[in-house]
């Protein structure tokens, strides 16, 4: 990637409302449209966080792809909900990715000094990637693009290439990330064709990163999903993509698998604090939490948080196929938490699509909920649906439902946990038509289940958003 150019991007521009980024990939050629599709400003799962709550200020910061009025290219913005007045100001463009590919969706976080760090993902190897800065603590009018470097055979070299990232912050520590490269001539027999290795970096100012170091390069790659527990623990769960001759292996993920580092990346173990050797190369290996390769499921990871104890509870979905539609259902959404000893798998609900994404909360009091798409929307079998709180007092056992959306005109999707989320600001999405170009609002709720809607087009500077589905 060091050929890749470095333009000037930062555009520092105020937007005149939230308008969410529309995005289809492969289309089925069926009824069903694409394999996934709708309004992803908040895709995907593999991106992490896309809101972090500061207490020292009392605000939720938020970024998420956003659009022009057109809706034909895909706009970095940040903005924040201010929990003292119910307020949010108009968003900061800060760049302009020049694509409409949702998977280049940035990330949030906020360093210990409380300034603002966004990343700008690309996917795959054919755009740069970015790095910005607030110039200010806890200010989004102005950001300054960062030009980061990684060391490599003991120099350094631009850091201008990254997909998939998920961004952590230690105090004392700095910034542990993990992403995902693509390499080329390693699958046998197929030289051209790309395994996503899962791999991190850490820095402690955010601009000097190490080397890239590998955790898994099983097959044709990985999908990572992680979560952090106080300020050390950093647990990732992935599944793995079977090598598959002229079709992606990606259609085909499988598995479930779990591994963690208490130490900042220098050693990572088992949930049972096994010792473990990555990069993992192997399919059956100590790190394997279940083995759906042998049922013939897909598996798609939706989140992974931690008990107070400080076992992981990995949310994911289970298919029979990649293709849109009944064919490959029931689509079962399920828990895998780790009790200590060994890890317990329940079923949660099922939904009507393999790219129905949800987040799980943990709370002090022990209880368990998720908010998610699980109920079918106006178009059944698409990407996302009506939005359900899910809640749990006995650790996945049994739960109840509360419906927060109904009768929406287009389906909600990637409802999204913030970073210590505090309970006014509690899940963030958008919505979308999962079978043609539509327009995407943003919505947030809150722990009781009240939703409200960020304003399309503002006329003031500050504007309240509006509560809807009441």
């Amino acid at each position: 990637m060091a050929g890749l150019a470095q333009p000037a991007v930062t555009l520092n521009i105020k937007a005149d409302g939230y308008r969410g980024i529309w995005y289809s990939n492969q289309p089925s050629r069926d009824e069903f449209a694409y394999k996934y599709s709708g309004g992803l400003g908040t895709y995907p799962a593999n991106h992490y966080p896309f809101s972090v709550y500061a207490q020292k200020v009392n605000k939720t910061f938020f970024c998420y792809g956003g659009t022009d009025e057109n809706g034909k290219t895909l706009l970095h913005m940040v903005s924040f909900f201010d929990h003292k007045t119910g307020k949010v100001p108009r968003p900061t463009i800060v760049l302009d990715k020049q694509t409409d590919n949702a998977h280049d969706n940035p990330v949030i976080n906020i360093d210990e000094q409380g300034y603002i760090w966004i990343f700008s993902t690309a996917h795959g190897t054919s755009t740069p990637s970015f790095i910005h800065k607030s110039t200010k603590p806890y200010d989004i009018d102005t950001f300054e693009q960062i030009f980061a470097t990684k060391e490599l055979a003991g120099g350094n070299v631009p850091l201008n290439n990254f997909s998939y990232l998920q961004s952590w912050y230690a105090r004392g520590n700095g910034f542990l990330n993990l992403f995902t490269h693509y390499d080329r001539n390693v699958i046998p027999d197929q030289p051209q064709k790309p395994r996503r290795t899962i791999s991190y970096m850490t820095s402690r100012d955010g601009i000097h990163y190490s080397e890239w170091k590998d955790i898994a390069m099983i097959g044709e790659g990985h999908y990572q999903t992680s979560g952090k527990f106080g300020d050390r623990k950093i647990g990732t769960a992935f599944n793995y993509h079977p090598v598959k001759e002229r079709e992606n292996g990606l259609n085909y993920r499988t598995n479930l698998y779990y591994l963690a580092t208490d130490d900042f990346g220098e050693t990572w173990q088992d949930a049972a604090g096994a010792k473990l050797t990555v990069p993992l190369t192997q399919i059956m290996n100590p790190s394997l939490v279940y083995d759906y390769e042998s049922e013939g499921l897909n598996v798609y990871i939706n989140d992974l948080t931690f008990d107070n104890n400080g076992n992981p509870v990995i949310l994911f979905l289970t298919s029979k196929g990649f293709e849109p539609g009944p064919a490959g259902g029931p689509r079962q959404w399920r828990t895998a938490r780790f009790d200590g000893t060994s890890w317990i798998i329940l079923p949660v609900t099922a939904s009507d699509h393999n790219y129905d994404m949800g987040s799980l909360y943990i709370d002090e009091k022990g209880k368990w909920l998720i908010v998610g798409p699980t109920a079918a929307g106006r178009e059944p079998y698409g990407t996302g649906g009506e939005m359900i709180l899910w809640t749990s007092t006995d650790q996945g056992r049994s739960w109840t439902s509360k419906q927060l959306t109904t009768a929406s005109r287009r389906n909600h999707s990637y409802a999204r946990r913030p970073v210590s989320a505090h309970d006014d600001f509690f899940a963030f999405w958008a919505d979308g038509s999962s079978l043609s170009k539509s327009v995407s609002h943003l919505y947030f709720c809150n722990k009781k289940g009240d939703v409200f809607r960020l304003p399309l087009k503002m006329s003031k500077r500050n504007q309240n958003p509006e509560p809807v589905y009441r």
